[in-house]
């Protein structure tokens, strides 16, 4: 999947590396954190290697973005004060957890563009992994670069920030609580997740070496080359090669969100101040996706949900 514009979400992420305080991003060791709550309660105990567990959206107005997705998805928000301080510093609303019926679903930071850059959002994938030191051992022998140092959050669990071989930015993260259960997603949960790359191949055998995951070819129509990432029985992510126009284009991750009716939810981000990427359309597994951006420029996806059967050989 791939939609028409050239944007560089990698570039946008890295940029703004050295002052993603939520994110854990190059802070230093004395500095306070968001107390982030655990991803399960009571704690599941459950892991699942190279599933995508987490996602925070780093953005230059946090109000915007409140309004649009409380409006999109029925996400309601908390903004934290910093763990082990008194002081109000959070009155300036740096960062806030959004909830879906009361489970936490994603966070988000506010961050100014760095000078001379444009204000444009952007998403950070969290992938589950056992270790989070040692994966990041795996990753940078493997050819990734750390871009912020793992650390721990007390009740979160422990993450590094990284950029795969190819560019692509995104986050590893050791739940202390477990992962989530691999139970059906419901409207407004993340349901998938896809990476968009130069060379598939290459980067699906870095994360199958990364995650300890399986992968699978995807049979295609379009001439390009497609993947599949799974573990315990379950697909996790799609690795996809960029379409041929993709010369301005950059390694990335797009996510995507559980909706209804993909038709209906992309012309209501429209109508909330953001616009439509990808028009809704059947996919190649039989369901309606469509690509749409926030009022600040971050895409995400939105996907009907229809039973995906198992295709592809094991690689």
């Amino acid at each position: 999947m791939a939609y028409g514009m050239q944007w560089n979400p990698a570039r946008v992420l890295l940029a703004r590396c050295a002052v993603l305080v939520a994110s854990g991003l190059v802070v230093p060791a004395q500095a306070a954190l968001p107390d982030l709550p655990p991803l399960d309660q009571p704690p599941s105990g459950e892991h699942h290697p190279g599933k995508m567990i987490w996602a925070d959206l780093v953005s230059p107005d946090l109000e915007v973005a409140k309004r649009f997705y409380s409006a999109m998805f029925g996400w309601t928000f908390e903004d934290l004060a910093l763990s082990g301080s008194t002081q109000t510093s959070f009155t300036k609303k740096e960062y806030a957890l959004a909830r879906l019926d009361g489970v936490p679903v994603a966070g988000i930071v506010q961050r100014d563009a760095p000078a001379g850059d444009h204000a444009q959002a952007a998403w950070l994938t969290f992938l589950a992994v056992r270790n989070a030191d040692e994966a990041g051992r795996i990753a940078t022998a493997r050819g990734a670069r750390i871009l912020a140092e793992p650390r721990t959050y007390g009740r979160r669990g422990r993450q590094v920030i990284l950029a795969d071989p190819q560019g692509a930015v995104f986050g590893i993260l050791a739940s202390s609580s477990g992962d989530r259960l691999d139970v059906l997603a419901e409207p407004g949960e993340w349901i998938w997740s896809s990476l968009l790359v130069q060379d598939p191949d290459k980067d699906a055998a870095f994360y199958q070496d990364l995650l300890a995951c399986d992968v699978f070819d995807l049979p295609s129509d379009d001439g390009r080359e497609h993947a599949i990432l799974a573990s315990d029985n379950y697909a996790r992510a799609s690795v996809n090669a960029m379409p041929d126009d993709s010369v301005h284009r950059y390694p990335h991750w797009l996510n995507f969100i559980r909706v209804q009716n993909a038709a209906d939810s992309a012309a209501k981000a429209a109508s909330l101040g953001g616009r439509v990427l990808v028009e809704a359309h059947t996919d190649r597994h039989g369901g309606q996706v469509a690509v749409v951006a926030d009022p600040q420029g971050a895409p995400l996806g939105l996907m009907e949900w229809t039973e995906i059967s198992e295709q592809g050989s094991a690689k």
